[in-house]
């Protein structure tokens, strides 16, 4: 038995029939990490010693017959701009390279008082500005289905360390599909939950507005056990929302019969792989046959989410890294005379290219005389976005669309031309605008063996049904019986 590629449903199952204890699961995803690492890339801090150590002390509390919590012992990764109590947390940049928070997310709390073995950071694109996790300080992190092509991102590192099997689930961060993106490019299931339902307190913002905490999984079950763990509502956290607790593992029912399924016609036209389109068709064609109503629909506004979106995130992005100076903490230059080149220079040499871009259109925008034109006017926009995502959900249960156009690129084709990168979250961007769930799941692969991910968009505060209707599907077609990363190709 390979324990690394066991699900986390699988995993709790032993340790209750303890077939297997907390330390054998750690030790052997440790070993995991030594073995795959080095090709693919995916950590930026390791905390291997000190996990197998708490494995061992949950070991002692289970045979000492201490009540614990049924997930108590298994491992899991953490993307780098979540906070963790005396652990680096460097949003993979200079500016924090060093950076150790005194203090825990709110969810990373939540994994603790589940006994939960954090087995270290992984990489993303510096501060979640990225698609391809090649916008790292650290390391450029690549994809075990085929080592010369990206990851995706921003939590490239999450999606890369669950693909290779070298932590059971992970945390991502998802601002305009940096959960969903690199989910698909790495045939994992990725959720990005409903704005609001887990605490952002803790997480290193970019977009404050957007930005949301998710679940990194091998399949959809273990996706519903974690977003039990760390939704919620938490009064250190303003946006968070106070609506009922749920348990999202019973609405995994593998039953779509009726169930209404709007496909926007706008996300498979010009610029979708052929590939893509052919497996997106297959996949409507299998929910039909599983009982399924599904009718094609528009989303008109969907032409202009993405250059709305760009311009709220890098607005918001430029307020938020305004607090990254070389005085309160961080990276602070050595260069310097006076208070401006102190600035100046912690900034300039602190940040990476693709934030100083972002950093700079975001203060355009909001610069006097182009706020109304841009900022204001993306804002008026993004009202008619959600407007029109409420119109469909009155007569349609959840909306499909492929995940990306793309299955993912080669390392170094798309880093040196940002408005191509960009175009890499055109399919995920108005999610986040309306503040929607939506949930990215494996649904073939090309012909060249390389994942294409499905999103399954639900209406706010219902998880349940993408989850659902994610579940069935999964179950209909078993992905993960008949695919596996193959860590072919070279390091380029």
């Amino acid at each position: 038995m390979d324990i690394t590629e066991l699900t986390v449903h699988e995993l709790m199952d032993k340790l209750k029939s303890k077939e297997l204890t907390a330390k054998e699961i750690t030790k052997a995803y440790v070993d995991r990490i030594y073995e795959k690492e080095k090709d693919v890339q995916a950590f930026v801090t390791t905390l291997t010693e000190e996990a197998i150590s708490k494995a061992e002390q949950i070991d002692e509390k289970r045979q000492n017959g201490e009540t614990l919590p049924e997930v108590a012992g298994i491992p899991i990764g953490i993307k780098d701009n979540i906070c963790t109590k005396g652990v680096r947390t460097t949003c993979s940049s200079k500016m924090l390279e060093n950076f150790i928070s005194p203090y825990d997310a709110t969810v990373t709390e939540k994994l603790n008082s589940q006994e939960l073995i954090s087995l270290g950071k992984l990489n993303m694109d510096e501060f979640a500005m990225g698609a391809s996790t090649e916008y790292s300080y650290f390391k450029k992190t690549r994809n075990p289905w085929n080592l010369s092509t990206v990851p995706g991102g921003s939590s490239g590192g999450s999606a890369t360390a669950v693909a290779s099997s070298m932590v059971p689930w992970a945390l991502g961060s998802d601002t305009g599909g940096s959960i969903r993106q690199p989910a698909s490019f790495c045939g994992v299931v990725g959720l990005k939950p409903t704005y609001g339902l887990v605490s952002r307190y803790g997480l290193v913002a970019f977009a404050s507005s957007l930005d949301q905490i998710g679940p990194i999984t091998k399949d959809v079950e273990d996706s519903a056990i974690l977003l039990n763990i760390i939704s919620g509502h938490d009064e250190k956290d303003s946006t968070s929302a106070n609506i009922e607790k749920k348990d999202y593992t019973k609405a995994l029912k593998n039953d779509v019969k009726g169930l209404k399924i709007g496909i926007p016609k706008e996300y498979f036209g010009e610029g979708i792989n052929p590939e893509v389109k052919e497996k997106l068709e297959e996949t409507i064609k299998k929910y039909k046959e599983l009982g399924a109503i599904v009718e094609d629909c528009s989303l008109d506004i969907a032409d202009y989410a993405l250059a709305t979106y760009y311009i709220i995130a890098c607005a918001e992005a430029s307020s938020n890294l305004g607090r990254f100076d070389g005085i309160r903490y961080g990276y602070r230059t050595k260069n310097f005379t006076n208070l401006k080149e102190l600035f100046k220079n912690s900034r300039s040499e602190g940040f990476g290219a693709e934030v100083k871009r972002r950093i700079i259109l975001g203060t355009y925008v909001l610069s006097s005389g182009y706020y109304d034109a841009y900022y204001k006017k993306a804002q008026q926009v993004r009202t008619l976005v959600k407007k029109e995502f409420d119109k469909l959900f009155e007569k349609y249960n959840l909306l499909l669309t492929p995940t990306s156009p793309t299955v993912a690129f080669e390392i170094g084709t798309k880093s040196n031309n940002p408005l191509e990168m960009y175009l890499a979250d055109i399919c995920t961007v108005s999610i986040n605008i309306a503040g929607l769930p939506a949930i990215s799941i494996p649904c073939g692969v090309n012909s060249e063996g390389m994942p294409i991910g499905m999103q399954l968009i639900g209406n706010h505060f219902e998880e349940e049904t993408i989850l659902n209707a994610a579940y069935t599907y999964e179950q209909a077609t078993k992905f993960r019986e008949k695919y596996k990363p193959e860590f072919k190709g070279g390091a380029k």
